[in-house]
């Protein structure tokens, strides 16, 4: 049975897309699974609710605006490659953490290797060194683009959830953003962070 040239376009053109769409897909997770992330252990999970642990971990940390507009995500990418006494390159870790706040803060993660060795002072004085201390944290993680809305949201979906199993939360959120700014808002990997009070740990 021979089929008409504009329906072999059609089924030509399906090919391509899914094709198109299943490459974008392998592309955001290779590019994700290419850094390393910040280490914790899973103690329980709920679909797409869990409690971990984490270590205590150096980060650098800069204020930044609610819509990135005074590029902090700049100044630690500078400190990052080369803008630090030791003029070296460090490797970038996901997630970047958003630290709710007056003022509002972005952090990077760095290496583990800077756990136990001091790292390089950063050359911009509005970048800092900062350790945050060993902590037991409820996870809730979402998609979509960075957003208030969308961050109002998941926070209280974790909140909810906290009622739920009758834990309860201290602190503000920080928010981890695990993906680059060309991934599309449904394929990247969001997650909104609330420490657990101290007997619940």
């Amino acid at each position: 049975m021979s089929y008409p040239p504009s329906m072999w376009k059609t089924v030509l053109l399906s090919t391509l897309a899914v094709l198109g769409v299943g490459l974008l897909v392998a592309g955001c997770f290779t590019s994700r699974a290419g850094y390393a992330s910040a280490p914790y252990t899973v103690r329980s999970t709920d679909g797409s609710f869990e409690i971990r642990d984490y270590p205590s971990l150096q980060v650098a940390v800069t204020t930044t605006s609610s819509d990135g507009a005074d590029n902090g995500f700049g100044r630690l990418f500078g400190y990052i490659t080369g803008g630090n006494a030791d003029s070296g390159k460090i490797s970038m870790t996901t997630p970047v953490l958003m630290l709710q706040g007056k003022p509002r803060e972005m952090a990077f993660v760095l290496p583990e290797s800077y756990r136990t060795n001091r790292p390089p002072t950063p050359s911009d004085s509005s970048v800092e060194i900062r350790e945050l201390p060993p902590s037991r944290f409820a996870v809730y993680r979402f998609s979509g683009g960075r957003r208030a809305d969308r961050e109002l949201q998941a926070r209280q979906e974790l909140e909810s959830w906290l009622k739920k199993v009758k834990m309860e939360s201290q602190g503000e959120p920080i928010f981890g953003y695990f993906d680059p700014p060309w991934t599309p808002p449904f394929l990247r990997r969001n997650e909104v962070m609330l420490s657990l009070k101290p007997n619940l740990r």
